[in-house]
């Protein structure tokens, strides 16, 4: 019992100081992120706060894992503490994990913005202290259609087409945003939506604004807590780590039977660096 002990423990600190899993439930952050994704989100990155420690829960991972059901880990209610224990601010363009103030749900954004930064978006282009995101160019981004992309024509209307071999895609029109640090990153645009005009506004001191690369499919900062957004800039203590690689992707037709495990791996996805480019 004493071996359990000191092993659940190691774990638990493993999970809520050093690195954990995540998985992809959404695609907000399409073209980069799919449905079915598995990563690593390091603690240290930033510090520690009040929302990095976790418990993981068994049966949410192996649910995750095989079932692709998204369940979250079991979280240590403790209370709220203002700040980071050796903390340091996200890079622009960093994407990040983020427990929005008032809920237990963990969401993962893009930082776009930064302390003291003013703000705004109009026809979709980010605008940062009154100079415009460098937007281009213009392409697309093809993804095979499977269970966890399905590419439905109420989300995506027109994207979905037959190639010469009998294969689906999703070709989803893409904008490559380049930030004033010189990180560049793909975003899809799918025309206008609501989040396409907002602000303008000056971020808070401590607090961050977080947008998904899906812009016109992402529920963050643009949007109140009520519309299941991130209610505007996030404080900095809410950021629970920073998404480093991806380890692998299930394509969602995996079942209980282990012998559907390796034909549903997307292997192409394995190993994929979640850290942006920069512009030469």
């Amino acid at each position: 019992m004493k071996g359990i002990f000191w092993l659940v423990l190691v774990v638990l600190g493993f999970h809520s100081f050093i690195a954990k899993p995540f998985y992809i439930p959404s695609e907000s952050m399409l073209p980069g992120l799919r449905i079915g994704d598995r990563l690593v989100v390091t603690k240290f990155a930033y510090g520690w706060s009040f929302v990095s420690p976790t418990i993981p829960n068994p049966v949410a991972i192996f649910k995750s894992v095989v079932l692709r059901q998204q369940e979250d880990s079991w979280s240590v209610q403790i209370p709220f503490i203002k700040g980071r224990l050796f903390g340091s601010l996200p890079t622009r363009g960093d994407v990040v994990i983020v427990t929005p103030p008032g809920t237990q749900n963990d969401y993962i954004k893009r930082v776009i913005g930064l302390p003291g930064d003013r703000l705004e978006v109009r026809g979709g282009t980010v605008i940062l202290n009154g100079v415009p995101v460098k937007r281009g160019p213009v392409h697309d981004t093809l993804i095979p259609v499977d269970t966890n992309s399905p590419c439905s024509e109420d989300e995506y209307p027109g994207a979905r087409e037959t190639r010469a071999d009998g294969a689906m895609i999703c070709r989803l029109p893409t904008i490559t945003e380049t930030l004033p640090n010189g990180r560049r990153f793909d975003t899809i645009e799918m025309g206008w939506s609501p989040g396409d005009d907002y602000g303008p506004i000056t971020i808070p001191a401590a607090h961050v604004f977080l947008m998904g690369d899906n812009r016109d499919r992402s529920a963050d900062s643009r949007f109140a807590l009520t519309q299941l957004g991130l209610g505007g800039p996030v404080p900095y203590e809410n950021l629970g780590g920073r998404a480093e690689f991806i380890t692998f992707s299930l394509d969602g037709d995996a079942t209980y039977n282990p012998l559907t495990w390796w034909g549903s791996l997307r292997s192409d996805r394995a190993g994929t660096s979640l850290h942006p480019a920069t512009a030469n």
